[in-house]
């Protein structure tokens, strides 16, 4: 039973990839610009939510000073 669901999940997992590959036209690319390109992003995405994470409250904060919905 659990080796069902796991190989229901790694297909579903290898066809949200292909989807990905599909649309931003990764297909095209040799394996090694591939990774590349997957690392960069990865990247990227994880330092803006960090970024994201640490400042936004300071953010949400000046917001509620400006509108004086806080004092």
């Amino acid at each position: 039973m659990a080796g069902m669901v796991l190989a229901r999940a790694w297909k579903q997992m290898s066809w949200f990839y292909y989807q990905y590959l599909l649309v931003t036209v990764l297909y095209v690319l040799e394996p090694w610009e591939r990774t590349v390109f997957n690392s960069m992003l990865v990247s990227i995405m994880g330092m803006a939510l960090y970024t994201g994470y640490v400042f936004m409250s300071q953010h949400i904060m000046a917001v509620l000073h400006y509108f004086e919905i806080i004092q």
